[in-house]
């Protein structure tokens, strides 16, 4: 999670296409207006997607002479432009400020490599790009990275066993994985004396929301009466300072409220909520409060959850996409 890295020679550039599997580079100019309107949701995309030694992200300024004979080595004549490398190569150009096709173009790339990067990393500490269990909603990306995880607080867990930042660990699940006895950590959250768990999480910026998408593995033998169950109704509350306690939960009004039902959970275990976009347009906080379970069981089991909208300010970048790339423009 970091912010784009400024380049200001060849030498530099060369040793951050050898360091990391990706490389998003932004060509611009200070004069350039298209290249300052889109600048806001390129260094969003930085803070959400860059990982170290897995993809990173760097401003080229065209007028800097340094930064000229990069320039001039991938033939960027047009401003902004955006050029996408992996192992070193470049694999796509996005020309103009286009917020939507540039973010198209990163998500498919991040997926091409998600398996590579869970190779090369056993957890959410040593890089990798995030895993999720269901595709993101066309035009949205993946805004976990902005959650304040040192104020995160999780009610009803048991803490010895369960931490929270395990919901937003950016490996795949053991659950999923071939060897789910390789590891005796527990990488999941279970509630603890009944099926609720309430969680509050703050976030550093303002987002907006647009899905929500939790991601339940709770093991398959129904002869065994602990066997946790996965969610069914949420609670969702925005905006407060600090976590409720489960009576207040249960008793005032809810931003939304969710029924999950059979049909929702996919493959991957993971069900892709869809929330009511007008009423999450400013948020600092969400509190997700898990009412109830669907079975019989004592306990509610998450694996991972992942958080899906924008930054706060990229709604005004929708006026860029009928900007021309011509030169200088």
């Amino acid at each position: 999670m970091a912010k784009p890295i400024e380049i200001v020679s060849p030498e530099q550039f060369s040793e951050v296409l050898k360091s990391s599997r990706i490389v998003v580079a932004d060509f611009y100019a200070e004069w350039c207006g298209p290249c300052k309107q889109i600048a806001p949701f390129y260094e969003q995309l930085s803070r959400s997607l860059s990982r170290p030694k897995v993809a990173t992200f760097v401003k080229v300024n065209t007028e800097n002479e340094g930064a000229k004979l990069v320039t001039a080595e991938y033939a960027v004549t047009h401003l902004p432009t955006f050029v996408i490398f992996r192992d070193g190569e470049v694999v796509e150009k996005v020309k103009g400020a286009n917020p939507k096709q540039l973010q198209t173009v990163l998500e498919k790339l991040s997926g091409d490599i998600e398996n590579v990067a869970q190779g090369d990393s056993s957890g959410a500490s040593s890089g990798g790009i995030a895993w999720r269990g269901a595709d993101l909603p066309r035009g949205y990306i993946d805004v976990s990275g902005t959650i304040d995880v040192r104020g995160l607080e999780l009610l009803n867990v048991d803490e010895s066993q369960f931490s929270v930042r395990t919901l937003f660990d950016k490996s795949k699940p053991s659950a999923l994985s071939k060897d789910k006895a390789s590891s005796t950590e527990k990488d999941w959250v279970e509630s603890d004396t009944d099926e609720q768990l309430l969680l509050f999480t703050p976030f550093n910026s303002a987002v907006k929301l647009h899905t929500l998408q939790i991601s339940s593995l709770p093991p398959t033998d129904e002869d065994d009466d602990d066997v946790p169950m996965r969610p069914k109704t949420i609670k969702l509350f925005t905006n407060r300072p600090h976590n409720l306690g489960f009576d207040e939960a249960e008793d005032i009004d809810s931003t939304q409220t969710i029924e999950i039902s059979e049909s929702d959970w996919n493959s991957n275990g993971t069900a892709n909520l869809s929330l009511r976009f007008v009423r999450f347009q400013n948020v600092t906080s969400l509190i997700i409060f898990v009412v109830d379970g669907d079975g019989d069981g004592d306990k509610v089991r998450i694996d991972r959850i992942r958080l899906i909208g924008e930054s706060g300010g990229k709604r005004e970048m929708g006026k860029l996409e009928k900007i021309g790339d011509a030169p200088g423009e």
